[in-house]
């Protein structure tokens, strides 16, 4: 089956590889508990590869059964998918702050799921002179003084990913503005 990690308890397509596959058997998901949870649709592909779609809330350990429509069946030995809340973000996507040229800056980035999750940079940039720390207990810091080196107001885009111990993953975009020094009355000045 792929994926072979984990689902998340919402709407999924599921590939089954397998041998003698008749069009269209009927595909289900039966937990360690006992409940079944039939395939929304099943996808023909070939005497080998079957499309399952599935919409499995309660979160556990399935084997999957397929059954053709001669009445030829098959279970999986293991117990080989498993359901899990994919993580997510608790930080609002957008921007994490505006803050002043040189200025020691430290913004948390928080997420959530049914395990714990790391949060790590895809793609973008941060301001020079700051990096995402570790994470600890679902939340990371991004941290650092920047530069100091900004004439103008700067705004750094970038993407960072939530991932839980069971490979899920879910990306959302932040940003952070730099700007030049102010003095009171006066405007901005470098």
């Amino acid at each position: 089956i792929s994926p072979t990690l984990a689902l998340p308890n919402t709407a999924t397509n599921i590939t089954i590889t397998g041998t003698n596959f008749v069009s269209v058997p009927t595909v289900e998901l039966v937990s360690t508990t006992g409940a079944i949870v039939r395939a929304d649709t099943v996808t023909y592909s070939s005497a080998t590869s079957l499309v399952a779609s599935v919409n499995v809330a309660a979160l556990a350990s399935y084997y999957v059964r397929v059954e053709n429509n001669n009445g030829q069946s098959v279970r999986s030995t293991n117990a080989d998918l498993t359901v899990s809340t994919a993580p997510s973000f608790t930080t609002a996507a957008g921007s994490l702050g505006s803050f002043t040229k040189g200025a020691t800056i430290s913004v948390n980035v928080s997420g959530t799921s049914d395990s714990a999750i790391t949060i790590t940079k895809t793609s973008g940039t941060f301001p020079t002179g700051l990096s995402l720390g570790s994470t600890v207990s679902n939340t990371a810091t991004i941290s650092g003084t920047e530069s100091g080196t900004q004439t103008t107001a700067t705004t750094y885009n970038f993407t960072l990913r939530a991932a839980d111990a069971e490979a899920q993953t879910t990306d959302r975009d932040f940003s952070i503005t730099i700007q030049p020094a102010t003095i009171a009355n006066s405007g901005l000045f470098s």
